[in-house]
């Protein structure tokens, strides 16, 4: 009868302790208000560090830990971006910390690799240094063919699915990858009809899409500096020497509205008035709009072009140097009318 009842009373016991552990696995253990947050774990962090970042998301941090040791998270700490979600228990939140979600990392029309930086230093781990190190390595940009100066043509204006974690050389590699992949069979052989490289249609859409922020308009505008690029006349494109002045004042925040004067005659090799052919690498990132417009060109006999009075945003297109003359005196007279 003792050993009956010593039997039923471990048994209570088993089920009281069992009943404790559930609760502690399994109720809300979160505090915060919205229904979804992320939390982010440095790389080389250690379980104390993990502790520092997720108490303030939960409302019991000892509750934690008894849960997070017992399923030896403390020993298998993971660096990434974790989603935690309202109401969690710690078990479930110990699961989510072992499950590093991908973000989708976007950026649009940089115009040199220090704002690239910055902009992807915002939504990854690797800091502006380490990517302007990695962009810049010698080693890679020798081994695939690059410069300095061009590297910035390997990056596509897009969206992608990445770690937050991942380190700027592995940045860099997924983003050369990607360059790759949209370098298909029939882009290179639209490239190869145009007597460019790849890098080389790269640069000459950066020009194309500082030049005309219409889309259906580049295809023209494009047209007009490939038959430039046949006729050995420099390109004489504003978009260069605003680049030029800005590299030279090493100052991409400087605001020229017009080019005009002195600035014509600056002493660089992104000088198109000054230099003929195509500049030694894009002076931003086109989007791809611009790199089609260059691939797939309108064909005509346009060589000038300037910007457009009566529509707004266009452009006024001419084949010889008189017409573009009336063209840029209307253009001209209703600048200066503005005072600008």
């Amino acid at each position: 009868m003792n050993t009956k009842k010593i039997i039923i009373g471990l048994g209570i016991l088993f089920l009281a302790a069992a009943a404790f552990i559930y609760f502690k696995a399994f109720s809300s253990n979160t505090n915060f208000s919205e229904n979804e947050k992320y939390v982010f774990i440095p790389t080389g962090s250690t379980y104390e560090d993990v502790l520092k970042i997720i108490s303030p998301e939960v409302n019991d941090i000892d509750n934690f830990k008894f849960i997070a040791e017992k399923r030896s998270y403390n020993d298998n700490v993971f660096p990434g971006r974790f989603l935690l979600k309202k109401g969690m228990g710690s078990f479930q939140i110990v699961s989510a910390l072992r499950h590093n979600m991908p973000l989708n990392l976007s950026f649009n029309n940089q115009e040199c690799l220090e704002k690239f930086a910055t902009r992807i230093a915002t939504q990854i781990e690797a800091d502006s240094t380490s990517l302007m190190k990695a962009f810049k390595d010698s080693v890679f940009l020798k081994k695939n063919g690059l410069t300095e100066d061009n590297v910035i043509g390997i990056f596509i204006p897009n969206s992608y699915q990445m770690k937050w974690n991942t380190s700027a050389e592995k940045f860099r590699d997924k983003m050369f990858d990607e360059y790759q992949k949209f370098w298909n069979s029939e882009r290179i052989a639209k490239a190869k009809a145009q007597n460019l490289s790849p890098i080389e249609v790269i640069t000459l859409a950066s020009i194309v899409h500082k030049e005309t922020v219409k889309s259906d308009e580049r295809p023209r505008v494009a047209g007009v500096y490939l038959n430039r690029l046949k006729t050995e006349m420099p390109l004489q494109a504003d978009p260069t020497i605003i680049f030029a002045m800005r590299k030279k004042e090493n100052n991409f925040d400087l605001v020229i509205k017009r080019v005009k004067g002195e600035m014509l005659y600056v002493n660089s090799p992104f000088n198109t008035y000054k230099n003929t052919g195509l500049p030694p690498g894009p002076v931003a990132m086109p989007d791809i709009s611009a790199i089609d417009a260059v691939l797939s060109p309108e064909k005509h006999n346009y060589i000038y072009f300037c910007a457009s009075v009566e529509k707004r945003g266009y452009h006024d297109f001419a084949t010889t140097y008189e017409e573009h003359q009336v063209n840029a005196k209307k253009y001209a007279d209703w600048v200066n009318k503005l005072g600008l």
